[in-house]
């Protein structure tokens, strides 16, 4: 396998893990915490833009990150967490490390 950011399909065969396919699966997440089917999720969206977006459900949505992308967020990544474009960031990189 390359170094392409990336996941193996049922087939074997490695295919990459596109930015969309990270907020396609972002946005699913997002919705289903915030109980919120409207949310569409943009690079620049941040806690401010979303209602329900707070302290608590912040946590919510950073354990059901990891899980779902199986990764963990290590204490500055967090704090550096400003917008959805940042959480893209982190996450393509952790899955691109694997690869």
């Amino acid at each position: 396998m390359g170094t392409s950011l990336g996941q193996m399909t049922t087939s074997n065969e490695y295919r990459p893990v596109t930015d969309e396919a990270i907020y396609e699966r972002l946005t699913s997440i997002f919705r289903t915490i915030l109980e919120d089917d409207s949310i569409i999720l943009h690079a620049e969206t941040s806690a401010s833009d979303i209602a329900g977006w707070d302290s608590f459900n912040n946590a919510s949505l950073i354990a059901a990150i990891e899980k779902e992308f199986a990764i963990r967020f290590r204490t500055a990544e967090l704090q550096s967490l400003r917008s959805v474009g940042n959480f893209v960031e982190i996450i393509r990189a952790k899955l691109q490390g694997r690869s």
